[in-house]
């Protein structure tokens, strides 16, 4: 029952991972942990905030009955949703509250834009569109990958939203054909284009040691070194046992979205070559996708019956 922190600024996180079976006795590890850095906190004239201390136990929702309550010596409450970072985590792992917040937030920018759109110049409404949506929209959006399409669906009315305020169009008009102007991705791509800079970037020693040792490239492996799959631009793929969990895993979905663009674009020199040809290549598919299937139904409604 091994324990690892992460601190970011005056943020720290304390987790590990432990049977069912044996979550009291991990319960007990992680209290000792607990108090100990409330002595070492009070030796050197600091102090734990309990207020501010959450504790998350992810389990399947059948399960949370059975876990223990408190923790430490000043009775840390069990919480079902914890905010780190700027992204909510909840028990189930499901992102539906990180999800919930962002489409609320950008919904209410989104309002006090519309109530400007006439004092301000495109492109200016453009630019706070970009700062005030889009970016809200992309923060923290690696973590949705391989999500249901209920949940990115949410997320898409949002950009759609968006679309429709940049464009001065009307609420139920199409916003393909404007995102295609605009140059603007889809939900599903954007989240694509994140995981692949982050890719690139641990590739290219631009990334945390920790994001690093999730990635290993196909050439590096025994099994793989001799066969033509074994290419040092590809991604180790591993297997897993559970979709709803670990396949969401940043060391799959990660090499999926990685193995998944062509030599061309993995190949790039710099990072700002490899955004500009994965863009490319993603609005390119995504696009070029759209026109066909628009195509075949256009050309269904006019096929004489």
């Amino acid at each position: 029952m091994e324990l690892h922190s992460h601190l970011y600024a005056n943020d720290t996180q304390i987790y590990g991972s432990c049977a069912p079976d044996v979550a009291p006795a991990f319960q007990q590890h992680i209290s000792t942990c607990v108090v100990r850095t409330l002595e070492w906190m009070q030796a050197n004239r600091l102090q734990l905030h309990a207020d501010k201390t959450e504790q998350l136990w992810c389990v399947p929702p059948r399960q949370q009955e059975y876990l223990p309550n408190l923790i430490g010596s000043d009775m840390i409450q069990l919480a079902r949703c914890v905010r780190y970072l700027g992204i909510y985590i909840d028990s189930e792992l499901s992102m539906k509250s990180h999800v919930s917040n962002v489409v609320s937030n950008c919904f209410a920018a989104l309002r006090r834009l519309r109530s400007i759109r006439g004092l301000v110049s495109w492109p200016v409404l453009l630019s706070l569109v970009t700062s005030l949506i889009m970016t809200r929209l992309d923060y923290g959006s690696a973590t949705l990958a391989v999500f249901p399409i209920h949940l990115l669906d949410r997320l898409q009315c949002v950009l759609n939203a968006a679309v429709r305020l940049v464009c001065y169009a009307q609420k139920y008009d199409h916003v393909a054909h404007l995102l295609r102007d605009l140059h603007w991705l889809w939900v599903p791509e954007r989240i694509q284009f994140r995981l692949a800079v982050l890719v690139f970037r641990c590739r290219n020693n631009m990334a945390p040691p920790y994001l690093l040792r999730d990635l290993q490239r196909t050439d590096e492996a025994e099994s793989l070194r001799r066969l033509r799959s074994g290419s040092p631009q590809c991604l180790i793929i591993p297997r897993t046992r559970l979709r709803t969990t670990s396949d969401r895993s940043f060391r799959v979905t990660a090499a999926r979205a990685w193995n998944s663009l062509p030599t061309s674009v993995t190949t790039a020199t710099s990072l700002a070559s490899f955004k500009r040809q994965l863009k490319t290549f993603l609005f390119t598919k995504s696009f070029l996708e759209f026109q066909f299937v628009y195509r075949v139904l256009e050309a269904l409604l006019l096929m004489p019956r």
